[in-house]
Formats: structure tokens, sequence, C-alpha cells
């Protein structure tokens, strides 16, 4: 039987690079979930990630555009925010099954409304934010 191993960390804002860095470490996707509540730093989080992965864009929330796309060398990383989608009609209009089949590094806030059709193998990262502001990671 295979078990995943679960991985927490807690983290200041300020140390936000260090733990881009070390989630990369662990990955066994390039598929990543970001689960948690409005304001909890999913954004900022895949920010330094997409920063740790050589990208020099300037990344930008894809809130209203459902999906940006940024480049590292000679491949493309896709972020997107799915707050906004109501209904699983509105991936596939846009394409959803394309970027999760690429290999490409994709890094997907709010993916509930896509957990059905989502492949085996991604890793699912659920941010908190603690009572003195630090966060905590779960990592799965």
């Amino acid at each position: 039987m295979l078990t995943r191993r679960i991985l927490e960390l807690n983290y200041s804002i300020n140390d936000v690079d260090a733990v881009a860095k070390e989630l990369l470490e662990h990955v066994s996707s390039k598929i990543i979930l970001f689960y948690g509540d409005m304001g909890v730093g999913k954004t900022t989080l895949v920010k330094a990630i997409i920063k740790t992965l050589g990208s020099q864009d300037d990344v930008q929330s894809p809130t209203y555009s459902i999906v940006n796309e940024y480049k590292v060398n000679d491949t493309v990383l896709y972020h997107f925010d799915l707050y906004r989608i109501e209904s699983i009609e509105e991936v596939y209009d846009f394409g959803i099954e394309d970027y999760l089949d690429s290999n490409n590094w994709c890094f997907i806030e709010w993916p509930e409304i896509i957990e059905d059709i989502l492949p085996d193998h991604v890793n699912r990262l659920f941010l908190e934010l603690n009572n003195d502001k630090t966060r905590k990671i779960r990592f799965k």
C-alpha cells in the first residue's frame, strides 16, 4: 500500500522564498493545487515558486483572466485562479484538460471545482493563517 507523506511548514510571509524552495524539493508532480481562504497567501506563494523556478516575468494574480502563462527557459508555466468559475463546463470551455496534460507546471488556486477531472497524481497545498499572522502549509 502506497502512503503519501505529509509535510507541514509554519512560516512568516518574509520567509516565502525559502518556503517555495523547500516545497519544490518535495513535489512529486508538476500540478500543484492551492487550497485556503481568501487572503491566506496562495498567490504570494505561487509567485515565489514561479520566481524560484527561474521566471523573470512579473507574476500577477489570474483572478480575471483565469490563467496566466509565464516563461522559464524554453518552457511555459501556467497559473490558474478558478475562484470565479461557476461550473465544470467553464473549465472545459477554456481547455483545462490540455493544460493538465501538457507536462508543464500548473499552479491552480481554488481547485475544488475540478477535483473530479484531475489526474491521480497531483500535489495539494493547504494554507491556513495562524493567530499570530504566520502561515501554516500542509502539503500532500
